[in-house]
């Protein structure tokens, strides 16, 4: 069954779902009430049981959150309706986001003292959350959305969190890695957002980017850094169960999901310290482990400049098409399912790609870097096959 969505935009179907079962009910809440109780982590002994136990609390917190969420956002209809540039078919509650937000900041907070940096990250990632959550109840305009971004980016600089890529004797070595790390917090933030297009794609590359990452912290002595990002794994997992499923997502992630998830990303990147003898390898680490969403991003943004989609920052901005990596592989005429779990597997292999990177030689760095550019070749081919073949129709 199903019920006509009200208040204004387009009229949409929202999917009323079967009465739940208290014996489900009953299973979400007992996981994370059980992990929450007191001494619960003392029996995840060892780095990586306790990486284990933080990836299963975040986990049930967001199992036990989304069907809240999305209660709340029924009631207040704060839904998305199918659009033409759109791909599912049925009006689809938002604020999926809140729930993986709160699941990550429940665990966090139960169980770290912060650090002056991880403060700011926490902070500013606040912020894109709430800017986000009035974006999908407002539709705020395009350069409010990005001058919160750079609030929030400029909130975690302030702590401390800026990247070191450019050399101390470089002169302006500092404005630079400034300029840097906010150019770098607005494009993974977007790059993950603009990927929010296909059930299950944005938390999935949330949970694949955040895994490695605490692969990658595990492997340069980061215990801090590797607990933190399991946080994150836990909590996008915990919301693929309600959003990739047979028959159409239940709820969606929204602009403050995605953005979220984007914006706390580029802040473990920033944070961890992935090579202190090699600078080539600290840069490229975190940038093969986002390499999906940073390729769309830059592959897009230039692809609607060269044929003259956009003209300016605030159209750019403004622009919204199905151009994006997932739209070319379902023109390419792969099901939705299929378009996002290929998308999986090469953000696995870039990911596997960088680990390999450390203690390797420059050769082998080498060879690493031109099969991570293979890679990425191969689907710039087939994304412009896919614009060629939509173009001949």
């Amino acid at each position: 069954m199903s019920r006509p969505a009200a208040l204004g935009g387009r009229v949409g179907m929202v999917e009323t779902p079967a009465p739940p079962s208290p014996v489900w009910d009953v299973a979400r809440a007992a996981l994370p009430a059980a992990l929450l109780l007191p001494g619960a982590r003392d029996h995840f002994e060892g780095a990586l049981l306790q990486w284990l136990y933080l990836v299963l609390l975040a986990f049930g917190l967001a199992l036990f959150l989304v069907p809240v969420v999305r209660a709340v956002a029924l009631r207040l209809d704060v839904v998305d309706r199918p659009a033409a540039r759109k791909v599912h078919e049925v009006a689809t509650p938002l604020l999926g986001g809140a729930a993986v937000y709160a699941a990550f900041a429940v665990t966090v907070l139960f169980n770290f003292s912060f650090s002056r940096e991880l403060k700011g990250v926490a902070l500013g990632a606040t912020i894109v959350v709430i800017l986000g959550l009035l974006d999908d109840v407002l539709d705020l305009p395009a350069g409010l959305k990005l001058a919160g971004q750079v609030a929030a980016a400029a909130t975690a600089i302030a702590y401390g969190v800026v990247l070191s890529a450019i050399p101390s004797w470089v002169p302006g070595a500092a404005w630079l890695n400034l300029a840097l790390t906010l150019l770098w917090f607005l494009t993974v933030t977007n790059a993950i957002q603009f990927l929010d297009g296909m059930d299950g794609l944005a938390s999935g590359l949330g949970a694949i980017a955040a895994g490695f990452f605490s692969i990658a912290a595990l492997q340069t002595g980061q215990p801090y850094l590797m607990f933190l990002s399991a946080a994150l794994v836990g909590a996008c997992l915990g919301f693929l169960p309600y959003n990739f499923r047979h028959g159409g997502a239940r709820i969606f992630l929204g602009d403050a999901g995605a953005t979220f998830i984007g914006f706390t990303l580029a802040g473990l990147a920033v944070k961890g310290v992935w090579s202190r003898d090699d600078p080539l390898v600290a840069l490229l680490t975190p940038v093969l482990i986002l390499a999906v969403p940073l390729f769309d991003i830059a592959f897009v943004g230039v692809a609607r400049v060269v044929t003259g989609k956009v003209h300016s920052l605030r159209e750019w901005l403004a622009y919204t098409g199905r151009d994006h990596i997932h739209h070319r592989f379902q023109s390419l005429g792969l099901g939705k399912a299929q378009a996002v779990l290929l998308i999986f597997f090469v953000a696995t292999t870039l990911g596997l790609s960088a680990l390999l990177l450390k203690d390797v030689t420059a050769r082998e760095a080498g060879v690493v870097l031109i099969q991570a550019a293979c890679v990425l070749a191969i689907i710039a081919v087939l994304e412009g096959f896919a614009r060629w073949k939509r173009g001949s129709r």
